[in-house]
This record gives structure tokens, C-alpha cells and sequence, in this order.
């Protein structure tokens, strides 16, 4: 058993994970971290198994995770693997799975109080069933990851995310459906559906049937589901630029960010009655039949909006700022999700931040800290250097991680 740190009495509510349990989990055959209500640090060399730690975490919500791997990438492969024990069940054993299985579990504190939730794979034996992930609360089946979010919402930031003002529109979009759905469970459903309903009329196209009756049922569904992504994603962007503009100041380490959703769905969907918007897609998408058939793809929807990010103090373009920058927007954005959850909510989501203090010097490193305390989130910190972290406070604990062993710090 970790060390435990109790979290500071005059803390904000927040989600905690408690216990964390991963068996054949990436580089981690069993390892188990109690940090109590604690932020932690995880510290040791690239290569180490630091961010897999953070990956497990981020299976315990809606989703592929931080890396959006798929189920069988994130089995640990090798080194004589064995047994049968169910995935995600919470359990202190061995962790003894059977090869191409994993498990990750956590003890938390969260939205109804506290919570076993777990999450895993089965083997796949030969010519079998396709694999099929688990889920369970209090160790009873769920229907999917979805029900976690019930419990628990959790925000990341990533190195891979560094490129989000600069990288294609389709990450920035998926940046955004994660503040939905951090907020409202039932996003990740809408957006399966639309994608699924894309995918129908993408086909239909293609055969070029003459009988447009089928056409015109898929387009009525497309047109349905959109609509309901774009009104939940406006109404996402219009709580998080109110926050925003609550608690922005004109200078500090992590300026303030201008946002908006481009897409014409998102933006008139506040003004015109649902069905009516409805009726004008399930028309563009009639009139566009010819050019979408020739491009192989629709071309127009919320599938293609793009989230616009200014650089606040100075109204620029986020993509025109600086690397340093960037990261300090990218920071302060997440840091605003953050408190929008909480203040929908009730509750502030757990943070992941892998490799956070890359491109900050001591003075913001020790400014993120501090903002850190001061909302009473519980975050999950890796870096390859202990001295990045010296002004963490006393509520924090750290670990040093090595291939395959951990141990507290201090």
C-alpha cells in the first residue's frame, strides 16, 4: 500500500480517485497507487510507463482514452501472463489475466459519493467472439463506459495536444465533443449516432440508387442527430465563454481564451426552433446529393464545424501565438473546462496533465500549482524531471517511476 495525503478541509468539491488498480495494462503487469484524495506526480525517465498510468485513468470515461488506442492495443503482451480472473473487478490480487486481457479499476470520489468502477478486456480465444470491453460499478455489469460518466468526469491535457491550434479542424472538434461530454453523458451517444447515420448516407450515395426513398429516412435521421450535436455544442461554448469572462484577467500565466464554434448549424441553432433547422439540412442535404456522391463524403455539417480559439490579451489567432504561448492558452482553456464542470456539476472533474512543466519555466510552473490548489482539483502530474515540481504543496504526492516498480518520493 502508497503512501495517502487527505485533501486540505477547505477544498472544493471534487471527484478523487482514490485507489487505482491496473492488471496487464501497457508496461504494467499489476501495479496498485492509493493517493488518497491527493494530487499525485509521477516522475521517471520517457519510456518509464508514466502516461500509461494516466491512459488507464482515462478509460474510466466515455471513450477510447487519452490516446484513443483501441482495446487490444492497450493489452500488455508477454512475460508469462496467466489466469482468468474478470476484467475490472476491483479486485487486490496478483494480477494474473489471461494473455490479451487487462483490467484497470478505481476507488473514487465522485458525483453520488464514493464508487468502485472498473473497466477491462477479456482474452479473445481463437475463431472467438469479437472483443468486447466490460464495465462495471460497484462490480455490477453496466452497459457501457457511458455509465461512468455518471459517476465521474475527467479533463486532460497531452503533449499530442501542443498542435491543437495549429493541427486539422477534426482535433479541435473532438476537443470540444470531450467538453460536452464532460458536461452532458449523453453527447457521446448523439455523436456515435450522427457518425453512424453519415456512414448510411455516404453508402447510399455511393450505390447511386435510383429510389431516393432511402436517401430521404437517413437524411431525416442525419438531420435530427446533427442538430441535437450542434445545440449541445453551442450551449457548451456559450456556459465556457461566460466562465471565461468571469474569472479572465487582462495579464497572468495562462491568458484568457476567445472561442466560438464555425459551423452554420452551431451558430443559428440558438435562434431558429429545432424542427425548423431540422427541415433546412434535411434540404441542403437533398440539393447536395450530386457533389457529396462525387466527393464520396458530405461535405457539410457538424461534422466539418471547427472550433475558433483567439489568443484573448492579445486578439490574435491562437495558431499565430508563440509555443510557450500556445501551451500557456491550451492550459488556461483546460483550466476554465475544469470550472465549468464544477460549477454544472457539482463536482470538479480528476486532471490528467502528462508532461505539463515541458515548455514552463519556474515561475509558471509554480503559477499552475498554485492555480491547481486553489480550485482543489485532483491532478495526476507526470514529468522526467522531480525539480519541475519542487513547488508543489504539501496536498500533493509524488512517485518515482521505473519500468515495471514504483515507490513514493520523500
Amino acid at each position: 500500500m502508497m503512501t495517502s495525503v487527505e485533501a486540505p478541509p477547505d477544498c472544493r468539491p471534487a471527484a478523487r480517485v482514490r485507489r487505482l488498480a491496473l492488471v496487464n495494462f501497457r508496461s504494467w503487469r499489476h501495479v496498485v497507487i492509493e493517493p488518497g484524495a491527493a494530487s499525485v506526480v509521477l516522475v521517471g525517465a520517457n519510456g518509464a510507463g508514466k502516461t500509461n498510468i494516466l491512459e488507464a485513468i482515462s478509460f474510466l470515461a466515455p471513450g477510447r482514452g487519452l490516446r484513443r488506442a483501441t482495446l487490444e492495443e492497450v493489452a500488455r503482451v508477454g512475460d508469462g501472463l496467466s489466469g482468468d480472473g474478470p476484467p475490472g473487478d476491483g479486485s487486490s490480487g496478483d494480477g494474473s489475466l489471461g494473455e490479451g486481457s487487462w483490467a484497470v479499476s478505481a476507488e473514487i470520489d465522485g458525483q453520488v459519493g464514493p464508487a468502485l468502477l472498473g473497466t477491462g478486456i477479456a482474452p479473445r480465444g481463437a475463431g472467438g467472439p469479437p472483443t468486447v470491453r466490460e464495465c462495471r460499478i460497484d462490480r455490477a455489469p453496466v452497459g457501457s463506459a457511458a455509465a461512468f460518466a455518471e459517476h465521474l468526469a475527467i479533463a486532460w491535457l497531452i503533449p499530442q495536444m501542443d498542435q491543437l491550434f495549429t493541427g486539422p479542424a477534426a482535433e479541435r472538434r473532438r476537443f470540444l465533443d470531450r467538453m460536452v461530454l464532460a458536461v452532458d453523458p449523453t453527447h457521446g451517444g448523439r455523436i456515435n449516432a450522427l457518425e453512424r447515420a453519415l456512414r448510411s448516407r455516404n453508402r447510399l450515395l455511393e450505390q447511386g440508387t435510383a429510389d431516393t426513398r432511402w436517401l430521404d429516412a437517413v437524411e431525416h435521421e442525419v438531420a435530427e442527430v446533427a442538430v441535437a450535436v450542434a445545440a449541445a455544442r453551442a450551449e457548451t461554448v456559450r456556459r465556457l465563454v461566460g466562465e471565461i469572462a468571469a474569472t479572465r484577467a487582462a495579464s497572468g500565466p495562462f491568458p484568457w481564451a476567445g472561442i466560438a464554434v464555425d459551423g452554420w448549424l452551431e451558430a443559428e441553432v440558438g435562434g431558429t426552433p429545432a424542427l425548423a433547422l431540422e427541415d433546412r439540412y434535411r434540404a441542403r442535404l437533398a440539393d447536395a446529393r450530386a457533389r457529396d456522391r462525387a466527393a464520396g463524403r458530405t461535405l457539410e455539417g457538424p461534422h466539418r464545424s471547427d472550433l475558433i480559439v483567439i489568443y484573448g490579451p492579445k486578439g490574435v489567432p491562437a495558431a499565430s501565438a508563440s509555443t510557450g504561448e500556445q501551451k500557456a492558452l491550451l492550459v488556461g482553456l483546460v483550466l476554465a473546462q475544469v470550472r465549468l464542470v464544477g460549477a454544472m456539476t457539482g463536482l470538479l472533474p480528476v486532471l490528467l496533465l502528462d508532461e505539463i512543466a515541458a515548455h514552463f519555466d519556474p515561475d509558471r510552473r509554480a503559477a499552475l500549482h498554485r492555480a491547481l490548489a486553489d480550485l482543489g482539483v485532483q491532478a495526476w502530474m507526470t514529468g522526467t524531471d522531480a525539480a519541475a515540481f519542487a513547488a508543489v504543496g504539501a496536498e500533493t504526492v509524488q512517485f518515482r517511476v521505473e519500468p515495471g516498480a514504483i515507490e513514493p518520493i520523500g
